[in-house]
């Protein structure tokens, strides 16, 4: 049984030094390779449906895209100054804060705005490299996965993701001021799950980690934004990685249960060691670059700040129950649920599952018709 420094580097979780010592990849590179040992899987057995709830999702997939080029009204006036003033809970969580002896106390109305902008393009910046790290993982699921049902559905999440990132990107590039580089922290999960050879690993850090975390972050953006094309992405995008997180918790738990405790125990380390890679990604410690801040400053702050960290644990609504229907939660004398604790997201193991509520996200007929085509 590893130690938390052993998975993640440092014993204390909120170790500042350690966290920001973690360094970003070259940002000049515009490509990146990162060694995949998986081995390409084929399978004899055609057998369409031997898994009626993958066999659902796919066919739920085939009728469930839409054309980013197309359905989505690019011809939007976005005034990025206006949606970051109408939407300040988005801008750090430092409302109703005592901020005078702090790098923010000669800060005006400007500053805040311009903070706002930034987290903004930042986190869009990040979803849309997650959203092509999803891309490259899944096409390595359709490689890897044994069953036919599985490659089938994986293979529309592939043109999901493409989707994904091609409507991301433009909207930085056309309606904003354009993206920031890969945050280091969320480099190193991509890294790991790409790396790692076992298909299931691929599917947990991915379809239960990374993309539940996104779609928790989707839901909170989309009810928070005042920007109509931004709203309209948002749940075009969400209604698609409601079935992809669905994937991951189908297909892992009739896998997971004929693991040993010691091959379940490498899933919730793996778990874990993501949990806080995601989390350490939102300190944002590139904005604070950009603001000409030093996040040595700021980063304490947000560590204390009660607003942030509702938000940051908010981001796991989606994982920690998945985690509990795919019994890592309590296996091994519950090691990952004492983690969880630690990181003060256990709370959310009560609520609905992804696979049971993913088809809550669908599109809706008329939606389909109207905007979708």
């Amino acid at each position: 049984m590893s130690t938390t420094e052993d998975l993640i580097g440092r014993a204390d979780l909120n170790d500042l030094e350690a966290i920001l010592s973690v360094s970003a990849p070259d940002r000049e590179e515009s490509i990146r390779a990162v060694r995949d040992n998986a081995d390409a899987i084929f399978t004899w057995d055609y057998e369409k449906g031997a898994r009626p709830a993958l066999n659902k999702l796919y066919e739920k997939a085939k009728v469930s895209m839409w054309n980013g080029e197309t359905d989505l009204p690019w011809d939007t006036v976005v005034d990025q100054e206006e949606v970051a003033r109408n939407n300040q809970a988005l801008a750090g969580g430092f409302e109703n804060l005592d901020l005078s002896h702090t790098p923010f106390a000669k800060w005006g109305d400007k500053e805040w705005t311009n903070l706002g902008m930034e987290f903004q393009n930042w986190s869009l910046s990040q979803f849309m490299h997650g959203e092509q790290g999803a891309l490259i993982c899944t096409a390595k699921i359709v490689e890897t996965v044994p069953w036919i049902d599985a490659k089938y559905y994986a293979s529309t999440q592939v043109m999901d993701e493409a989707r994904h990132v091609e409507v991301f990107a433009r909207y930085l590039d056309s309606k904003l001021n354009g993206h920031y580089p890969l945050n280091a922290h969320l480099g190193l999960l991509l890294e790991d799950i790409i790396e790692d050879s076992r298909w299931d690993m691929t599917y947990l850090g991915m379809q239960i980690m990374v993309e539940g975390l996104a779609l928790a972050a989707f839901g909170f953006m989309h009810q928070m934004t005042t920007e109509p094309l931004l709203k309209q992405l948002l749940r075009y995008v969400m209604s698609d990685e409601a079935r992809h997180v669905a994937f991951g918790v189908l297909s892992l738990q009739e896998y997971y249960a004929e693991l040993t405790a010691a091959e379940l125990m490498e899933r919730q380390e793996f778990a874990f060691e993501a949990a806080v890679r995601m989390r350490d990604r939102f300190m944002q410690q590139e904005v604070w670059e950009r603001m000409g801040l030093n996040p040595r400053d700021v980063l304490p702050l947000l560590i204390d700040n009660p607003n942030r960290l509702l938000f940051q644990q908010m981001l796991f609504t989606k994982i920690v129950p998945n985690c509990k229907k795919l019994g890592l939660l309590d296996a091994n004398d519950g090691w990952l649920r004492t983690r969880f604790q630690e990181l003060g997201v256990i709370d959310f193991e009560h609520l609905t599952d992804t696979s049971d509520e993913y088809q809550a996200f669908a599109l809706s007929d008329a939606e389909l018709k109207t905007e979708v085509g």
